[in-house]
């Protein structure tokens, strides 16, 4: 008979347990099961889990406990844990996470990324810091100004690596990694081992411990999946009748690019819906009070690009919507991974024009299973006189691959092409300057071409036999 694992028999220290009782918890999920007495071994590791399975407690715990019971000495700007991670939403809940861990203990720790006035964090480095997360751009930044000294580094973490490769961050990378102290215990987490992942951990990790704890790619078995046929004209309309015909209270919607975030939230505004849109041309203050907003239940709606995404963690968010499907299927397990999160169930609906059919298929050949086809609700009537000519119109899928990945090239969701640090990566133009190359989702922001409207009674198909939503 096995017995069940719990934080109690994890022999952490005990102003941490205090912590995690305070939060209610008392059972760790799988991968806090499996990591946490790996890291606490000392070793290096690599882990994978689906996102919203705790990876981020995963390593904070172990990391807590080893700084709050090792001596060692503190300087100012001298941290002992540095923790990389790819966007500023993402730094900012992982440091919360140290705050909410390790508020009965002495440690102190301070989040660092782009997009905001550096001089606070001159300040903050003037001080003691234990632990430090930071997106590699920034650290740079201040790397070349000496503000900060890495030689004291006992644990480095690279979270979410897999989106920290596709977002070209792998040269800041190498940076960071060639003034950190030779002797340090080495953490990279992930959503999946992809190939370059092992590549890089070949590379980074000595004799390491391997946790994966779900199949590769797979998707949360708790979240529905489903998806409406609509020509991407009639997506804001439809969007709308959804919300109000469900009577949904949180939604987290998915655009394509910048443009369309904007462009859906003020149509949703506009019938009457509360929404907000998060993207990488908003400013962190502007970020930051959108996402207070939908959390707190202030706004019903918020549309986000990919990458300004990245790092949303919301507790028991019942509803994604793909208002355009990303053209990478590994986005689409990201993306849905956003709700169905700490063991609750959770729905994701796509709404998926006949362009883009050809992204449906690699999803679901990458998640291997089909998406359920549901049949639009009675009660929704398209506009008479729609706009066939929409700024929304994703790209036409061509045959094969080739094109840029999502969140690089010009990038979607960050400021004139920059990622989640405020700073381009090494040999990525700054401004969307680089052409496109050909291939799939070359061109998401290219002029729409005029269409030809399809005839009414083909605006919303599904394959026979299928069930209501």
């Amino acid at each position: 008979m096995t017995t069940e694992t719990t934080f109690a028999s994890l022999a952490l220290a005990e102003p941490i347990m205090r912590a995690i009782a305070d939060a209610g918890y008392t059972t760790p999920t799988p991968i806090q099961a499996q990591a946490i007495p790996q890291v606490l071994a000392g070793g290096d590791l690599l882990a994978a889990a689906q996102t919203g399975t705790g990876k981020t407690a995963g390593f904070t715990l172990p990391i807590l406990h080893h700084l709050s019971t090792q001596a060692a000495q503190s300087k100012p700007g001298r941290p002992r844990c540095l923790i990389l991670v790819p966007t500023r939403e993402l730094a900012a809940q992982v440091e919360e996470s140290v705050k909410t861990y390790g508020k009965y203990l002495s440690l102190t720790s301070m989040v660092m990324f782009g997009g905001v006035n550096i001089n606070p964090q001159f300040k903050a480095l003037k001080s003691r810091v234990d632990i430090l997360v930071a997106t590699p751009g920034r650290l740079l930044d201040h790397m070349g100004q000496k503000t900060v000294d890495l030689s004291g580094v006992e644990i480095l973490v690279l979270d979410e690596a897999d989106r920290m490769l596709d977002m070209g961050f792998i040269r800041d990378i190498k940076k960071v990694l060639a003034v950190l102290p030779k002797q340090r215990q080495n953490l990279l987490f992930s959503a999946t081992f992809s190939d370059e992942i092992r590549t890089l951990a070949n590379s980074l990790l000595h004799n390491p411990k391997s946790v994966e704890v779900a199949r590769r790619n797979t998707t949360v078995e708790v979240i529905e999946q489903s998806m409406h046929r609509v020509p991407q004209a009639h997506k804001r309309d439809l969007l709308a009748h959804l919300i109000k015909h469900h009577n949904w209270q949180q939604v987290l919607v998915f655009t394509r690019t910048k443009h369309g975030a904007n462009k859906l939230a003020e149509k949703l505004i506009k019938d009457g819906i509360t929404a907000a849109a998060i993207h990488g041309n908003k400013s962190q203050s502007a970020r930051t009070k959108a996402l207070a907003s939908f959390k707190d239940g202030g706004v019903r709606v918020l549309v986000a690009t990919d990458i300004a995404a990245r790092g949303i963690d919301i507790d028991q968010l019942p509803q994604v919507v793909n208002f355009e499907l990303p053209n990478v299927p590994e986005d689409y397990v990201h993306r849905i991974g956003r709700t169905g999160r700490a063991g609750t169930t959770g729905s994701a609906l796509s709404l998926v024009d006949d362009e883009e059919l050809a992204y449906l298929r690699d999803i679901e050949k990458l998640i291997k299973r089909s998406i359920v086809r549901v049949e639009i609700e009675p009660g929704f009537v398209p506009p008479a006189k729609a706009d066939l000519m929409s700024d929304e119109r994703p790209p036409r899928p061509p045959q094969g691959r080739g094109g840029p990945r999502q969140g690089q090239g010009a990038r979607s969701g960050q400021p004139g092409g920059r990622n989640g640090s405020g700073r381009a990566p090494q040999g990525k133009p700054a401004s969307g300057g680089a052409k496109p190359a050909a291939g799939r989702g070359a061109a998401p922001n290219s002029p729409a071409q005029p269409r030809k409207p399809r005839p009414q009674a083909a605006l919303f198909s599904s394959k026979p036999g299928t069930r209501g939503h």
